[in-house]
C-alpha cells in the first residue's frame, strides 16, 4: 500500500511538472512569434470619385528570435446585435472591401525592425450613403522544426492575426442619430464600485461617438471626488444600426458613504443625464443598523409596558 501510494505522488508530480513545462513553452513561444502594430484603428472621411492614400505600420519586436513571414488581405468588419466583432460576411456596410488596393501582401521583417504598409481607397462616383467599414489582417505563419532544441521535440505552427480597422464616413451621405435605451445609476450598493451604465442605440446611417462621464460628490459639498471626464477610456464608437452597452465606475469607491452622483451620456447631438443619491452600506454594516434598530424598539416598547404597568399600581395602590 505504501508502495502504491509513493508511485501515485511520483506520478502525479511528473503530471504538473509536464503540464508547468508546456504552459511555460506556449506562453514562450506566443511572445516570440508576434507582430505589433500602429495605429489600431483609423477614422476617415471620403469623397466620392476621389482617391484616399493612406498607411500603418507594423513591427517584429526586438523580443522576437528570428525572422516573420507575414500575408496582408483586407477583410469586412461589422458587430452583432451583441456588439461581437465579426469578419467574415459582407454587407452594405462593407462595400469598401473592394475599393481598397494595398500596396503588398506579403513580406519578411527581420527581428527588431518595423515596415510601413501603404494602401489606396479608390472611391466609387456613387458609393452608399453613411458609414463603411473594413478591417486590414495581417498575419503570420510560422513553423518551428522538431529537432529545434528549445521546443524539446513540439511541433508548433502558428498562424497568429493583427487587424487595422477602417471606420470610413462617405461625405454629404451621412445622418447621425440615436437613441438612450438605458441609463441606470443603482441608488443602493452592499458591494462593488458606485456607477452607471447605459445602452446607447445608433439610428443614423454612419458610426458616431458616444460619450459617457460620472461625477461624484459628498452629499452635501460640491467638492468633486471622482470625474472620468477628462479620460480617454470614456468613448465608444458605435455602428450604424447597432445598440451598444457600456459601464463608469468609480474604482476606488470607499466601503461605507453617502454620495451625491451624476451619470451622463452624449451621443448625436443629444445629452441624457440622470442624478442620483447613492447609499454604499456593507452588509455587515447592515445587520448592526437592522440589530439597533430592533433593539431600540424592544427598548421603547419595554419601557412604554413599564409604564403602564407602574401606572395601574399606582392607581391600585390609590383605591385602596
Amino acid at each position: 500500500m505504501k508502495r502504491y501510494l509513493i508511485k501515485s505522488i511520483k506520478l502525479l508530480l511528473t503530471v504538473v511538472i509536464s503540464l508547468m513545462i508546456c504552459s511555460g513553452l506556449t506562453y514562450a513561444n506566443d511572445g516570440m512569434y508576434a507582430l505589433t502594430m500602429s495605429p489600431m484603428n483609423q477614422k476617415i472621411i471620403l469623397i466620392p470619385g476621389e482617391t484616399y492614400v493612406s498607411s500603418f505600420e507594423i513591427s517584429n519586436p526586438s523580443s522576437s528570435s528570428e525572422s516573420l513571414a507575414y500575408s496582408i488581405s483586407v477583410i469586412p468588419f461589422y458587430v452583432n446585435g451583441d456588439y461581437d466583432v465579426y469578419y467574415n460576411e459582407k454587407e452594405d456596410y462593407n462595400q469598401i472591401v473592394d475599393w481598397i488596393v494595398l500596396d503588398e501582401t506579403n513580406g519578411i521583417l527581420a527581428p527588431n525592425t518595423a515596415r510601413r504598409i501603404g494602401f489606396t481607397i479608390n472611391v466609387p462616383d456613387n458609393p452608399p450613403a453613411g458609414g463603411q467599414y473594413a478591417a486590414i489582417d495581417v498575419r503570420t505563419d510560422t513553423s518551428v522544426k522538431d529537432d529545434d532544441s528549445n521546443n524539446l521535440g513540439v511541433n508548433l505552427k502558428q498562424s497568429l492575426g493583427i487587424v487595422h480597422i477602417i471606420y470610413a464616413e462617405i461625405s454629404g451621405t451621412s445622418i447621425k442619430s440615436g437613441e438612450v435605451e438605458s441609463i441606470n445609476v443603482p441608488g443602493f450598493l452592499l458591494t462593488g464600485n458606485v456607477g452607471g451604465s447605459t445602452t446607447v442605440k445608433n439610428t443614423g446611417n454612419v458610426h458616431d461617438v458616444a460619450k459617457t462621464t460620472l461625477s461624484v460628490f459628498p452629499l452635501f459639498s460640491n467638492e468633486e471626488l471622482f470625474t472620468n471626464e477628462e479620460s480617454d477610456k470614456n468613448t465608444m464608437t458605435i455602428l450604424p444600426d447597432r445598440s451598444r452597452y457600456t459601464e463608469t465606475i468609480w474604482p476606488q469607491t470607499p466601503q461605507i458613504g453617502i454620495f451625491k452622483v451624476i451619470y451622463t451620456v452624449e451621443f448625436a447631438g443629444m445629452t441624457q443625464r440622470i442624478s442620483k443619491i447613492v447609499i454604499k452600506c456593507p452588509i455587515w454594516l447592515l445587520f448592526i443598523i437592522i440589530f439597533a434598530i430592533i433593539a431600540l424598539i424592544m427598548y421603547f416598547f419595554v419601557r412604554s409596558k413599564n409604564r403602564k404597568n407602574n401606572k395601574k399600581r399606582a392607581q391600585s395602590a390609590k383605591t385602596e
